[in-house]
């Protein structure tokens, strides 16, 4: 109503200008006969209300098609009244939907290629960065120190870009299984020893007990714990004090859910910074310090938590360390709950 409302209100000023100029030209010749004079301004205002309430009936689809947004693309494709201008709108937006979705498919086909092209390239340099680590790996001189931690980083980061593929068809490439917690928690811990000495910080592992087994995919959960674990050492050896130097990885039940958490006393997280963390690209006060931050680890660990159906909790304070937790279903049968 308040769109036709707007589009004939030109129309009703003309008309009441109209009608007051025809009463002016009259009254100057001299007709001084007032009911007769508004008595063919009513009728005028009459027809003029008919003409509107008509306007408003056979187009009211058409209003109200214009005056609410498009919910979904399909709704293009309502029919409208058989009017010249309903008609028009029509073919408007069937012409700006094909082309729309000309565009759109343009832009799937090269997005398409482009990660298809990353994929190759990750897989491609997999073999190359695996032969040069087996080359190095025995050789103690301290140039090799630095290839080495080079070699880790690079490593790390195309883990994270494989990953990041893997999770456009996350439903194509899980397994559900039970999986051994302590077991998963050490093996990442000893997939990170050489960060952890090149760090300078000691990892201590703790588990309430030795069976803590809860059903994931044992894949994604590692990837999980070791972006956090990154994260951790990351932090603690941007930390210069003694009491950043330690990293506590615990599992434990809550209740019915199973938790792995680490902890580090690492250089924390700004307050205003907490809200986003989980925000893919966020680096943050302290991700900006750091070269290697992308601000993706802590994104890939909630969406894959997310379509696990795992939980996450994250406490930090700057200065204090930072606590982060996967929570998970625990397997009763099989942790003796």
């Amino acid at each position: 109503m308040k769109l036709f409302l707007r589009e004939h209100a030109l129309l009703l000023a003309v008309q009441i200008v109209q009608f007051g100029a025809m009463l002016s030209i009259y009254w100057l010749d001299g007709y001084r006969d007032l009911p007769t004079a508004l008595y063919a301004v009513f009728i005028g205002f009459f027809f003029l209300g008919c003409y509107l309430i008509y306007q408003y009936i056979s187009r009211r689809r058409y209003y109200h098609r214009l005056s609410r947004p498009l919910e979904t693309l399909d709704e293009s494709f309502q029919k409208l009244e058989n009017h010249p201008v309903s008609t028009a709108l029509e073919q408007l937006l069937h012409t700006q939907y094909g082309y729309y979705q000309q565009q759109l498919t343009a832009v799937k086909l090269q997005q398409e290629q482009h990660l298809t092209f990353i994929d190759q390239w990750v897989h491609q340099m997999k073999t190359p960065l695996s032969v040069i680590e087996l080359t190095v790996q025995n050789m103690d001189e301290p140039e090799f120190a630095s290839i080495r931690e080079e070699l880790e980083r690079m490593r790390s980061g195309l883990h994270t870009v494989l990953y990041m593929a893997r999770l456009r068809a996350f439903e194509k490439d899980f397994h559900i299984k039970p999986v051994s917690l302590p077991k998963l928690v050490n093996e990442v811990v000893h997939d990170h020893r050489r960060l952890f000495i090149r760090s300078h910080i000691f990892p201590e592992v703790q588990a309430s007990t030795p069976d803590i087994t809860a059903q994931t995919d044992e894949k994604w959960l590692f990837f999980m714990l070791s972006q956090i674990m990154n994260n951790a050492i990351k932090y603690s050896a941007a930390d210069n004090t003694e009491n950043g130097r330690k990293i506590t990885v615990s599992c434990y039940l809550r209740g019915m859910d199973a938790v792995i958490e680490v902890k580090d006393r690492g250089i924390g997280i700004q307050a205003s910074d907490l809200k986003r963390v989980f925000d893919p690209f966020f680096t943050g006060d302290n991700g900006r310090g750091l070269r290697e931050s992308t601000g993706m680890g802590l994104y890939l660990t909630k969406e894959s938590a997310d379509r696990l159906g795992h939980r996450l909790e994250l406490e930090s304070a700057a200065g204090e360390g930072t606590v982060v937790r996967i929570i998970l279903a625990a397997n009763p049968l099989l942790t003796g709950v």
